[in-house]
C-alpha cells in the first residue's frame, strides 16, 4: 500500500488565525493519505482530542479541493478549532493515530564531539517528535547504570504530554539544550494511551 492510500496523517507545523479568528489554517506536510474538503479530521496529542471538518485546502498554487501525501499544505479549520490546534499535534484520520505519554524505544547517543553526553535513569531530556517537542524521562534497562555517547539502549520513556506516537516513529533526543542523541519508538506500552 502506497502512503496516498493510508489513512491521513499530518504533523502540524504551524498555526495561524485569520479573518477575526474565524478560520484557522494549519500547515504541514502530508506524511500519507489523501485529504478532501469537507474531511473530517481528528487533533491529536498535547491534550487534543477534537474532530473537525476541513473547510479548505490550500496548496502550493489556487486553493484545491484535495492535496496527497508529500504535499505541503495549509488546511482550512472552522473557528471552533481556534486554541485546539497547535504546533507538535498532528492532524489525521479520526481513529487511526493515538496519543501516549509512555513507550518503548531503541536510543542511540552521539559522540561527545556531537553532543552526546551520559544519560541515566530518571534524567529529563526533550523528545522532538515530528514538529513537536515534550519533556520527558528515560528509564534505561535493568542493571545499566548509564548510557554512554556513542551507545545504544532499549529504553521506556515517559513523557509529561501526550503525543501522537506508532511503532516505527522516529524522533530526536536533546540532553542539557543540546543534540544528544536518536531514536524509535519499538512498542507502546498498554495502558498509557492518554484518555482525554
Amino acid at each position: 500500500m502506497d502512503a496516498a492510500q493510508k489513512p491521513f496523517l499530518m504533523a502540524v507545523e504551524d498555526v495561524f488565525s485569520s479573518n477575526r479568528g474565524r478560520i484557522v489554517r494549519a500547515t504541514g506536510r502530508i506524511e500519507r493519505g489523501r485529504i478532501c474538503t469537507g474531511d473530517g479530521v481528528e487533533i491529536v496529542g498535547f491534550g487534543g482530542d477534537a474532530v473537525v471538518r476541513v473547510t479548505g485546502v490550500d496548496g502550493c498554487g489556487p486553493r484545491a479541493g484535495e492535496a496527497l501525501a508529500g504535499m505541503n499544505v495549509g488546511l482550512l479549520l472552522p473557528s471552533a478549532a481556534a486554541g485546539a490546534v497547535v504546533r507538535g499535534q498532528v492532524l489525521a484520520a479520526p481513529g487511526s493515530i493515538g496519543a501516549h505519554v509512555a513507550f518503548g524505544a531503541d536510543v542511540a547517543l552521539l559522540t561527545e564531539d556531537q553532543g552526546g553526553s551520559e544519560v541515566r535513569t530518571g534524567e529529563g531530556l526533550d523528545f522532538c517528535v515530528r514538529a513537536g517537542a515534550v519533556r520527558g524521562v528515560v528509564t534505561l534497562p535493568p542493571g545499566t547504570d548509564a548510557l554512554q555517547p556513542l551507545h545504544m539502549a532499549a529504553v521506556t520513556v515517559t513523557l509529561e504530554r501526550p503525543v501522537a506516537l506508532e511503532v516505527g516513529q522516529s524522533f530526536a533526543v536533546r540532553h542539557r539544550g543540546r543534540a544528544a542523541g536518536s531514536g524509535t519508538v519499538t512498542r507502546l506500552r498498554r495502558g498509557a494511551k492518554h484518555v482525554p
